[in-house]
């Protein structure tokens, strides 16, 4: 959200740059998942681990579609794109799209992991992932907004 009495404009600038450092790597790790299903060893996946390549597929897509959509909106917003409520949506969008990604990446580890290793030491590994990611992603931030207050 815009912070009180702060320049929109500039928050406005803070969203998109934010972006510019998180897209890539979605974009990348979404083009990666796109190539899975022609390499030689897809075909020996099981039933599980097909449903759970498709799930990290749709939801890096969806990850995707909520960190552009804060730059489309801006663009199809009223001439004056920069307002507090165009900021606050954009928000929201990377706070979702964020946290489809981590969901995203938590299916590929576990797959990744499942195929080299076991299930159980998967699963150790993807809930270690998840714990930091939720923990430097939402945790800290939002530890350090409740202590400015």
């Amino acid at each position: 959200m815009a912070r009180p009495g702060g320049d929109d404009g500039q928050d406005m600038i803070e969203v998109l740059n934010e972006l510019r450092v998180v897209l890539p790597g979605v974009q990348v790790l979404f083009a990666f998942l796109l190539t899975v299903p022609f390499t030689q060893r897809f075909g020996l996946l099981g039933r599980t681990d097909r449903a759970l390549y498709f799930a990290a597929l749709l939801l890096t897509a969806a990850s995707s579609i909520a960190l552009i959509a804060p730059s489309v909106h801006a663009r199809l917003t009223s001439p004056d794109r920069r307002t507090e409520r165009v900021v606050a949506v954009s928000n929201l969008f990377i706070v979702v799209g964020s946290s489809l990604l981590a969901a995203g990446m938590g299916c590929v580890v576990y797959l990744i992991a499942d195929l080299l290793y076991q299930s159980v030491l998967a699963a150790i590994v993807t809930t270690v992932l998840v714990v930091v990611v939720a923990f430097c992603w939402y945790g800290i931030p939002l530890l350090d907004r409740r202590m400015r207050r």
